[in-house]
């Protein structure tokens, strides 16, 4: 199997290929900066910055992102967080209770809550002790009924990036598409995927600006895939589905792109400092190497010293539950003062 199998018309769904897409107020009439009176819309006319529906395609904050990541305008599409994107994705591509997804555990756990939210079969294949994806296990995994493959490089809890060459072999093998999950991409020495969506028509990568760009609280998701996937997904997305106070946020923070790059460079700097603190501490048995924005750590006993920086006023995450990261904890790099604190706070119980 190669890329050149690949047909996208036979993932999508028959409703979702028939479906006639909602037509919006602003689908129709689109020049709504202009100086014009609104009366189509059924808005509340007094004028409080957010009486007016926002632009169902975020147009200018698309425009921005376009000439930040080099990805044309139709092949980018924005969802409220990365799980709306990929929410999209299963209800496009999936049909309930027929079709299945591969995802890679220890993984985002959000891959499979949409897989049982949307009725879909989740085939789990382990990563190898190193972290990495098993082509050959995958591959035998896959039937005419396997719609995605999930990977999230670099990838939580565990902080590495995939090899190159592992996603290229699946790219060129997997007949479905192929979710790169970039969540961290930016605290990674490694080049996005995006680049890469002329030569993989199957390819799908999703972003956020949740982390590197610190605005969590937000909810803004990014879908960079071909212009005929993102015409799909934009058929059954919601109508306004990124709110108006949402998209001028991006913008200013997207054009704010000093201020981005600094907050990544102390990021990358404290995270460094702080493994190598960890890897002074007697409980810590390892320090797995990170690409992210947090580092995960095997100790002695996770329950044990999770509850104890709790008592200390620490909250990090215990990963003890997730396939291959017994006993492991995930310290997300904070300020500079928050590193110290949690410094501190090993160096007590030492």
């Amino acid at each position: 199997m190669s890329t050149l199998n690949f047909h996208l018309e036979k993932l999508v769904r028959d409703n979702v290929a028939r479906l006639k897409p909602y037509s919006s107020a602003r689908d129709e009439f689109k020049d709504f900066h202009e100086d014009m009176v609104f009366l189509d819309a059924n808005e509340n006319p007094y004028n409080n910055g957010v009486n007016r529906y926002p632009d169902p395609q975020q147009v200018t904050l698309k425009q921005h992102l376009s000439s930040l990541k080099r990805v044309p305008v139709d092949q980018i599409l924005l969802g409220n967080g990365s799980d709306e994107v990929l929410d999209l994705l299963f209800r496009a591509f999936c049909e309930p209770k027929t079709d299945n997804i591969i995802t890679l555990p220890p993984t985002y756990g959000m891959y499979g809550v949409l897989a049982d939210t949307n009725a879909i079969a989740n085939r789990e294949v382990l990563l190898s002790d190193d972290f990495q994806p098993q082509v050959h296990q995958i591959l035998e995994q896959v039937d005419h009924q396997t719609k995605m493959l999930f990977l999230c490089s670099p990838n939580n809890p565990t902080a590495n990036s995939f090899e190159g060459e592992r996603i290229i072999q699946l790219l060129e093998n997997f007949r479905g598409l192929v979710v790169v999950d970039e969540a961290y991409i930016d605290f990674s020495t490694e080049e996005s995927w995006a680049s890469k969506l002329q030569e993989y028509p199957n390819l799908v990568v999703t972003q956020t600006l949740s982390k590197a760009y610190g605005l969590a609280g937000i909810r803004l998701g990014i879908c960079y895939a071909s212009a005929e996937i993102i015409a799909i997904l934009n058929k059954i997305k919601p109508p306004y589905n990124v709110n108006e106070l949402t998209q001028k946020r991006a913008l200013e923070r997207v054009l704010d792109n000093t201020s981005v790059q600094n907050e990544i460079t102390a990021i990358l700097k404290e995270r460094d400092a702080l493994s190598k603190v960890l890897l002074e501490v007697y409980f810590v048995e390892k320090v797995y190497p990170s690409e992210a924005n947090f580092i995960l750590a095997k100790v002695d006993d996770a329950n044990k010293r999770y509850e104890q920086l709790i008592k200390r006023g620490i909250v990090v995450r215990n990963r003890s539950t997730q396939a291959l990261c017994e006993n492991t904890l995930r310290f997300t790099v904070g300020t500079s003062e928050e590193n110290q604190k949690l410094i501190s706070a090993l160096k007590e119980l030492v």
